[in-house]
């Protein structure tokens, strides 16, 4: 009778896995029962999960000196694989530690630099993370937990599903995060309501759903390759937990007791994770990888002082010192990662090309991580990092972190590491174009000085001069992206029974010459299609590209006002195996042109892309101030009929050529002028993808920009707006009296 290790090897050779070189030191895989069937080994590549604390410090594990919290699950692990007194997050906050951890990308270079203070930030199509890597070379992919990327809606680029994750199930939004008890979760692209917290009720408690969530994905795909990203909301603020548990009796405050119950419950949930691999037989195909997103909080009540939070070690979230920054890490993979202890610097950053390395996928090269799979499965030593950069844009202040940056806690803030040297520095305003010497800079030797206690900046001014210049190089104001992958151009307007070109590329991005290259086109049922120019390369450069066209035909019947999927799908072989990258694109068949003179907002339209939160259409024809959303007006005066968006927007209409004149008011308007003045945004109105007109910089200070257009001959109306001036939590921009006269 076969084996589980020989079916689960089979899939994978199903998959076009089997070209995989197997991982681990030679003694680790032809070791143990487990490893019976030794070819079965050499060809299968490990599943990987990734498990992602919110807010846990590095010194609240039992691993790493923790005394009054108990973690006997994940200290096991600590004692049977690799952990790293080493490791850093990439941000001392959330959403930026995140980012960098997906993307591989530090602070200095990735999309989200900064926790949100209204929007949230988004991720973009050049955004390849760990799981579009992985997702390539055949894993399964799933995000199980907290993502806190863009807005809460689905089909945006910045949504786990576009962005490698073909399962997700969590939370969206940083806010909606923080509910322990959700009226919703989404799963992939749809809320679904949790009846049992309806109206405030308390019956599902979320960590024990994305429990469920997490054991039910590995079940499922227990017998092909899998990428588990695990990211539960423990211990993050607030404390509540259904039972306090072993630490009811404590003489401590309600909120340490909570806390210490959810690190006690994030231990549990790793120790479930690992009792659900060992009874599928997966302990020995499975690289599990455990750590936080920065260092320990003290919201809501939490002492982190009591615990020892942060070990020896200056800061908290929040802070650059090390309290801050350096984090739990522990690789765990019997058989296959080798067992022991690493003070190798490690930024998560490394984890993109450490999974893509573990799962034989190819990686881009301009990413900021390097691999240190090496260094886990007891091969050569891997590749160092010369230095390592954070940067620090935080508006929230709590008092501990306040004072170990001695008020310095909402100050712009980088740090570097090179080697046994840190540097920290503080610009007492908010702008890093700030020249040099007005920065307050301190240096620590971590060697001699762990805990950051003796600034030696006075009497190294040399290193100083050193690190600042590294910083200043680290940092980028825009980061373009090497291609990496496929991506497929379409119009956004396919009109019934009319051809239209589809055009798509397949980029290698990575270190190696990828053979066998080829596009294809997948269309909807019933449209036509034809290649226009070639669509296969025999070999593909590191840094080359191949791009194909399509004419593209939909059928005359085709539903109006209808968006349509189109996926072109690239494939090759790259040294570690096939890979194939999917790309999709929406073409959508036009609603009816206007029939006659009308406001934007009476209209349909082709597309909506908004920044956060619904486009806010007036429909109340006049009668009131706005349809959905905050009333629009310019100066005190309220106008009817407008549109309200915020940077990022773009929405488009279609005017079918029967168009004549665009007016309308564009500004920043009212609302937004209340909450900050600091909103500033650009507005373009595009014609067929032509430019009919780009305001300057619009503020509440300026005031509306009033537009006359020539629309006539133009089929689809766009409006653009976009961020000004790098804030674009207040960019909140009106439309007023958006009017189309027709021919």
């Amino acid at each position: 009778m076969p084996s589980r290790r020989r079916f689960l090897a089979g899939s994978a050779a199903t998959l076009g896995l089997g070209a995989l070189p197997a991982t681990g030191t030679a003694e680790a895989r032809e070791t143990g029962t487990a490893r019976e069937a030794s070819g079965a080994a050499a060809v299968r590549p490990p599943n990987l999960i990734v498990v992602l604390a919110d807010d846990l410090g590095y010194g609240e594990l039992g691993a790493y000196g923790q005394k009054l919290i108990t973690t006997p699950r994940i200290d096991a692990l600590a004692a049977d694989g690799l952990r790293f007194t080493d490791a850093y997050s990439t941000a001392a906050v959330c959403a930026p530690s995140r980012c960098s951890l997906l993307t591989g990308l530090h602070t200095g270079h990735a999309t989200v630099r900064a926790n949100p203070s209204g929007a949230q930030g988004s991720l973009t199509a050049a955004d390849t993370t760990f799981a579009q890597v992985l997702r390539a070379r055949g894993y399964r992919t799933g995000l199980v937990g907290k993502w806190g990327f863009g807005p809460e809606s689905a089909g945006q680029d910045s949504h786990p599903n576009a962005r490698g994750f073909e399962e997700f199930h969590g939370y969206i939004d940083h806010g909606h995060a923080h509910q322990y008890y959700p009226q919703y979760l989404w799963h992939d692209g749809a809320k679904e309501t949790i009846p049992a917290n309806a109206n405030g009720a308390r019956g599902a408690y979320a960590p024990d759903l994305l429990r469920r969530r997490a054991l039910d994905f590995i079940d499922r795909h227990a017998a092909e390759p899998f990428l588990l990203f695990l990211t539960p909301t423990v211990p993050h603020a607030p404390s509540d937990v259904p039972d306090t548990g072993a630490y009811a009796s404590r003489d401590w405050s309600g909120a340490n007791k909570g806390h210490a119950a959810q690190v006690s419950l994030f231990d549990a949930l790793v120790g479930d994770v690992v009792d659900r691999l060992r009874a599928l037989g997966l302990e020995d195909d499975t690289v599990l990888l455990v750590t936080s997103d920065n260092g320990p909080h003290e919201e809501g009540g939490v002492d982190p002082d009591l615990f020892d939070s942060n070990g020896p070690l200056r800061g908290y979230k929040r802070n650059l010192y090390e309290g801050g920054i350096r984090v739990p890490l522990l690789a765990w993979g019997p058989g296959r990662i080798r067992p022991g202890t690493s003070d190798r610097p490690t930024p998560l950053t490394d984890l993109l090309p450490t999974l893509a390395e573990l799962g034989g996928a190819p990686a881009p090269t301009d990413v900021d991580g390097l691999s240190a799979a090496p260094l886990l499965t007891g091969g050569t030593d891997p590749a160092h990092h010369d230095h390592l950069y954070w940067y620090r844009d935080e508006k929230g202040v709590t008092s501990r972190a306040n004072a170990q940056d001695e008020q310095r806690a909402t100050w712009l803030a980088e740090a570097l590491r090179k080697d046994r040297w840190k540097a920290v520095r503080f610009a007492p305003v908010r702008d890093r174009a700030l020249p040099d010497d007005r920065w307050q800079v301190e240096l620590y030797d971590l060697a001699a000085d762990p805990g950051e206690t003796s600034d030696l900046a006075a009497r190294h001014p040399a290193r100083v001069t050193e690190l600042v210049a590294l910083m200043r190089s680290s940092w980028r104001d825009q980061y373009p992206r090497a291609p990496f992958g496929a991506s497929l151009t379409v119009p956004s307007l396919a009109v019934p029974g009319r051809p239209f070109t589809a055009t798509a590329v397949l980029a290698n991005g990575s270190a190696r010459p990828w053979t066998s290259a080829a596009l294809a086109l997948k269309v909807p049922a019933g449209w036509t299609v034809r290649a226009t120019t070639a669509t296969a390369a025999a070999r593909l450069a590191p840094g080359a590209r191949l791009t194909a066209a399509w004419q593209v035909t939909p059928p005359p019947g085709a539903l109006a006002g209808t968006p349509w999927t189109l996926t072109a799908e690239g494939t090759a072989t790259a040294p570690g195996g096939p890979v194939r990258y999917a790309a999709p694109g929406t073409a959508t068949t036009p609603p009816p042109a206007p029939t006659g003179d009308g406001h934007l907002s009476d209209l349909p339209w082709i597309s909506a892309v908004n920044g956060w939160g619904p486009v806010e259409r007036d429909a109340s024809n006049g009668k009131n101030a706005a349809g959905d959303g905050t009333p629009i007006a310019f100066g005190g005066t309220t106008y009817p009929k407008g549109l309200g968006v915020h940077a990022y927007s773009d929405v488009a209409f279609h005017l079918g050529g029967v168009g004549d004149r665009f007016t309308a008011l564009v500004g920043i308007d009212d609302f937004s002028a209340r909450q900050s003045s600091v909103g500033a945004t650009r507005a373009t109105v595009y014609g067929d993808d032509r430019v009919l007109h780009t305001t300057g910089v619009l503020t509440a200070a300026t005031g509306p920009v009033p537009l006359d257009l020539d629309v006539r001959g133009v089929r689809v109306l766009r409006l653009e707006v976009t961020d000004a001036n790098d804030k674009t939590s207040f960019d909140h921009t009106s439309w007023a009296l958006a009017r189309i006269t027709v021919v």
